[in-house]
């Protein structure tokens, strides 16, 4: 009953995003005529607190998902399988367009860590511009194999087992330019939201932080993390 009412809370404080958040969606520049004008008048904001959900397994898909600020992790806590942490999401960063495109219940839940302003486009108007937008198309194409790209490697850092390069790969898939475009040069994220995300404790996070500071690849600054070598990250190479 309480996470039904807080549902209920969240859709009706949904709003009409201001200027400035509609210039944080990166979908939006290529769209051009009624297409933007079918997504601007469409798409709606929410502020998330920590802990609410945005997406739970086994609900009807009804919106495509973005994060216009904060900090949200993908899971499978209330599956039957053993629980993962599929991955996080930076700002920037929309998410489930394959679900969108299925029509299909979602197969994942989508959680806040810490208090986030959530971005929805209707179903109707994502099929819509994917018929009458090549922009838009363009978009969720490449959107598409960058996700099957970070999967992939998700799936090669979890069988290496090695808890500095899951550190290293994780920190790279929330810098990835295409799926969190809006990060910039630091990722404003404390090591308990970074442990959460990779599945292993605060101190083992705060030693493999300090092992990739010690390489040159990361600094930690008051409040979160640059990354100074997004490739190193990426290959993993600890030596």
């Amino acid at each position: 009953m309480y996470l039904a009412a807080r549902r209920s809370a969240i859709r009706e404080r949904a709003r009409r995003p201001t200027e400035a958040e509609l210039a944080g969606i990166p979908w939006l520049p290529p769209l051009q005529g009624e297409a933007r004008e079918r997504a601007l008048d469409a798409l709606q904001v929410v502020e998330a607190e920590a802990g609410d959900y945005v997406c739970r397994i086994g609900r009807p898909v009804t919106y495509w998902f973005g994060l216009v600020d904060g900090l949200l992790k993908m899971t499978n806590d209330d599956s039957s399988g053993p629980a993962i942490t599929f991955t996080g999401v930076a700002p920037g960063g929309w998410f489930g367009e394959g679900t969108v495109l299925k029509h299909e219940q979602y197969r994942y839940n989508i959680q806040a860590l810490r208090k986030s302003l959530i971005a929805g486009l209707p179903v109707e108007t994502f099929d819509w511009l994917l018929d009458h937008s090549i922009g838009f198309n363009r978009f969720v194409m490449h959107q598409l194999n960058e996700r099957l790209g970070q999967f992939i490697a998700a799936r090669e850092v979890d069988r290496l087992g090695s808890p500095d390069l899951r550190v290293a790969r994780n920190l790279a898939a929330l810098f990835h330019p295409l799926l969190s475009p809006n990060v910039g040069g630091i990722l404003r994220i404390t090591q308990q939201e970074l442990a959460y995300l990779v599945g292993l404790s605060r101190q083992r996070v705060n030693e493999a932080l300090g092992a990739l500071q010690a390489k040159g690849w990361i600094r930690i600054e008051y409040g979160g993390l640059r990354v100074l070598d997004l490739q190193a990250l990426r290959s993993g190479d600890l030596g």
